[in-house]
């Protein structure tokens, strides 16, 4: 049978077949020229931005940190250029053998592993951490040849933090260390600006004045753009925005005296603060013991952190800052104040102080097993009369003592430049009520009051307190902010910018009133219970020994230091200003369970004077005896300050000579 085709059926269908495929193929480069316009056309800026950061990266340039000085230009905090080994955790497969391989091209210590593993545990999988720091030319070279082994590890150039004068003024001066995750987060938290500046920055002031005056110190980051491989690898350089380095801190204090501060104290602990009462300037900021800060610039290894952080001494205790103590018989000066300026005395009136105070049954003693006598207030300051100030407290009441004192800056934020100031206690009904949380507790008992008059019971504040307002007192009731920086220098135009306001505030003292009480505290130095310290003095002084203590003893139990652990002795204390006329200089010092202020605290503000006004710097022998609390005036011929050697030559003092640990 013969199949009849119909062509013409056929041809349509052809034709309708291709007429689809042709628009078909018309729609598609269509498609594909409208796709073309969009991103050559519509899209071009922004896709040649993007092709172009694929070829570039932009980098942050991390600016070299500013250096600190103190008042005479000599460096406190500085930077040198090391070769750090770095490992990127995120980039390597297996960290503990990349480890152990790397310790067969470069030598990798034990604490090196401990400390790592230390960062680790407090940084992001892709930061960038030191297994090794300050690598030698041939390690950095042994390195390189075999860097293809070790993704994820590589050599950097880095600016490493340092501090030339070791533990010295180091709760001053501060430490930097790595940024934690806890200061990320708070960066965060920064206007983009400041948060764009810390970009790169691996490190941040944690403590002092690399703390507080951080943004000062870290500088301006600047940029570089740079070409990349494929592989992401730096080609060349394209553009250039250096950074601004860190400006200049200049810190108040003198080192050189910090030092010898520091050396006075010997093995024992305790704080000292020297203010210049006519600026606020602090010349001296001591806590003991010491740290040495260089430890933490690169990650602190296990063993020297429980060193510190578990010593019974505790070395990392900012005791000047965060130190509170019974003021003891330094009190008394401020309670006179208080009498003449409230008119609850006058410098006239006369007390009897037969060795005790009766306040009802309870029987509050006095000076050893005798009295003084008939005491008015010069003598009841030059002596240390507790019975004149048992019977003076009982008269104020704690609400009016705590309205006079609380101007002077006792049991108040002084507003140093340093973070973490403690406020320490100065009593009241409201600070008890507050305090405490049974009925009972919060109840003030008339009691309580009488111990406050000769600086103990509630009563507890930092050196930097005391030395606040014995500065205060010294220059009549004008008070100023105390403070640890000069002034902050610009690397660039060495102009300098004061940082705190110097202006004074008045306290209103009447000037025959200051005139008495420090007349009084001449007597301390002169007749008192500092004479032997002072005797020979160049200049006049005015001073008040004290004698806190650091456990309750029993109205009818004598004190016996030699019946007691050395922890629960009492603590020595003494605060003073020099010249008497216009003084230039105040302090406040504490030596901890050392016992009488006239045997270990008077000796060393008596150096301190000494090197302030006279130029005088204690021999070996002399500073010996300081050390161990067996010294009162200067021993020997004096050393001149100004031609003593800086850096120090060590050892400082004879091994024969030094004090037992």
């Amino acid at each position: 049978m013969t199949e009849i085709r119909n062509v013409e059926a056929e041809l349509s269908h052809f034709r309708t077949r291709v007429l689809v495929a042709g628009l078909l193929v018309i729609v598609a480069f269509g498609l594909v020229a409208a796709r073309m316009v969009y991103l050559q056309v519509v899209r071009h800026d922004d896709l040649l931005a993007q092709a172009e950061s694929n070829r570039t990266a932009v980098l942050p340039v991390v600016p070299n940190r500013g250096q600190i000085l103190d008042r005479k230009g000599r460096v406190l905090a500085t930077n040198f250029s090391a070769y750090t080994l770095e490992i990127t955790p995120s980039k390597v497969e297996d960290l503990d053998a990349t480890i152990d391989a790397l310790a067969e091209v470069v030598e990798i210590h034990p604490r090196d592993k401990r400390r790592f593993r230390k960062l680790l545990d407090e940084s992001r999988s892709f930061d960038s951490l030191p297994i090794r720091t300050r690598l030698s030319d041939d390690e950095v070279a042994r390195f390189a040849v075999q860097r293809y082994r070790f993704p994820g590890v590589d050599v950097r150039a880095r600016l490493i933090r340092h501090y030339p004068n070791g533990d010295v003024a180091s709760h001053v001066v501060g430490y930097i260390g790595r940024i934690n995750q806890r200061e990320k987060e708070a960066i965060e938290e920064w206007p983009e600006e400041e948060q764009a500046n810390y970009r790169g920055t691996d490190y941040i002031g944690k403590l002092g004045a690399e703390q507080q005056y951080e943004r000062e110190l870290h500088g301006v980051t600047g940029f570089e753009q740079v070409e990349t491989s494929a592989g992401g690898r730096a080609v060349r350089s394209l553009a250039n925005t250096p950074a601004t380095p860190g400006n200049t801190v200049v810190l108040a204090i003198d080192v050189q005296l910090q030092k010898l501060i520091e050396d006075m104290f010997g093995q024992r602990r305790g704080a000292l603060v020297a203010i210049d009462p006519r600026s606020g300037e602090v010349l001296a900021f001591v806590s003991k013991p010491t740290f040495d800060p260089n430890l933490f610039v690169e990650g602190i290894d296990v063993e020297n952190w429980k060193a510190l952080n578990e010593s019974l001494d505790k070395p990392l205790l900012n005791r000047a800052l965060r130190g509170t103590y019974p003021p003891g018989s330094t009190y008394k000066p401020f309670m006179a104040l208080a009498a003449l300026e409230t008119g609850t005395r006058t410098a006239s009136n006369v007390i009897n102080d037969p060795g005790f105070w009766m306040f009802g049954n309870h029987r509050f003693r006095s000076h050893g097993d005798g009295g003084l006598g008939p005491v008015d207030m010069a003598r009841s300051i030059i002596k240390s009369s507790n019975v004149y100030y048992y019977s003076l407290a009982n008269e104020m009441g704690v609400d009016a003592m705590h309205d006079f004192m609380a101007p002077l800056g006792f049991g108040q934020i002084t507003g140093i430049d340093l973070r973490g100031e403690l406020r320490g206690v100065l009593p009241s009904q409201e600070w008890k009520r507050n305090t405490f949380k049974r009925p009972e507790q919060q109840r003030w008992y008339a009691g309580e009051t009488i111990s406050l008059g000769i600086g103990q019971g509630y009563n507890t504040f930092t050196m930097l307190q005391l030395a606040h307002a014995m500065a205060t007192l010294a220059n009549g009731g004008n008070k100023y902010t105390p403070h640890l920086t000069l002034a902050t220098e610009d690397v660039l135009t060495r102009e300098r910018t004061l940082q705190v306001d110097q202006t004074p505030v008045n306290l209103g003292y009447k000037p025959e009133h200051v005139k008495t009480i420090l007349q009084a505290m001449h007597g301390v130095t002169t007749e008192g219970t500092s004479a032997r310290v002072f005797a020979g003095a160049g200049y006049l002084s005015g001073g008040k020994t004290g004698t806190a203590q650091a456990v309750t003893i029993g109205q009818k139990d004598k004190y016996d230091a030699r019946k007691l652990e050395e922890h629960q002795r009492d603590h020595s204390l003494y605060v003073a200003f020099a010249p008497l006329d216009q003084p230039r200089v105040a302090l406040a010092v504490v030596v901890e369970n050392a016992g009488f202020g006239s045997a270990h605290a008077a000796p060393i503000a008596r150096r301190v004077f000494d090197f302030l006004l006279m130029d005088q710097y204690p021999n070996a022998q002399d500073l010996a005896a300081v050390q161990k609390g067996e010294a009162a005036a200067p021993i020997g011929t004096p050393l001149k300050a100004s031609e003593m050697p800086w850096p120090p030559e060590e050892p400082a003092i004879p091994a024969a000579l030094r004090a037992a640990p």
